[in-house]
């Protein structure tokens, strides 16, 4: 994954609707080849763009494909394996969880080539890491480790940069144990928290394990408990 441009994100699109709705796939893993992760949109496509009316543009493709990773069912996992820089960051953030390599950056570069972000650079970025940090990497178009990140907030964990795919690999073998319907309302109430008070959030959490508890899967979790063995989750 390096620059984004139009098929890339059609194809990302495509595959992330092929995984949300197969049920055999507990979680997704977002990873880049080469020294990058995302380089950001590709400016040449963006500058040289002319699209019929009607036709969806490049940013009507970040929009929606950003979406499904944010909101779709599933955990959705950044494999952070070298630069990320502008909508590359956007799409760090747009993931549920961020595993990065030592060597990696981040950043966001978008004053850099007079470009204003518009996948939550400035929108969501504060809420990442703090008002003040956000500004800086605004402003400054500069990368920062992945150890500030992670010190800041954005990045869960860091490893060595061969142990990066060993250490997600590990990670997914834990999600695919659990059960894809509490994790699908952990990701849906954890997103809407953000943005309504905290007696709002408590309500919707309590609706949510109300209507969890009628679920194969709670009951199937109680029982194996029960019965000193692995349950076997459906999703439902």
């Amino acid at each position: 994954m390096n620059a984004m441009s139009m098929q890339m994100l059609h194809e990302m699109t495509a595959a992330l609707e092929n995984a949300m709705s197969d049920d055999a796939v507990r979680a997704i893993v977002l990873t880049g080849s080469g020294r990058a992760f995302c380089a950001g949109a590709d400016l040449k496509e963006v500058a040289g763009s002319n699209h019929e009316p009607g036709q969806p543009d490049l940013l009507d493709l970040v929009d929606h494909t950003f979406g499904l990773m944010r909101d779709g069912p599933k955990p959705v996992i950044a494999a952070v394996n070298g630069l990320a820089m502008a909508g590359g960051l956007e799409m760090v953030m747009a993931c549920d969880l961020v595993f990065a390599a030592e060597s990696a950056k981040l950043g966001d570069a978008h004053s850099n080539f007079g470009v204003f972000p518009g996948a939550g650079g400035a929108a969501i970025l504060p809420r990442r890491i703090g008002l003040n940090r956000a500004k800086y990497l605004l402003f400054s178009g500069e990368n920062v480790s992945a150890q500030d990140m992670m010190d800041w907030g954005l990045v869960n964990k860091v490893v060595p940069d061969a142990e990066l795919h060993d250490a997600v690999q590990a990670f997914t073998d834990k999600l695919a144990d659990k059960s894809p319907a509490v994790l699908r309302r952990m990701k849906a109430v954890a997103n809407r928290s953000l943005n309504v008070d905290e007696a709002a959030a408590l309500s919707e959490e309590m609706l949510n394990l109300r209507a969890h508890m009628r679920s194969w899967d709670m009951r199937e979790g109680l029982a194996a408990f029960n019965e000193k063995r692995k349950p076997q989750f459906r999703g439902y």
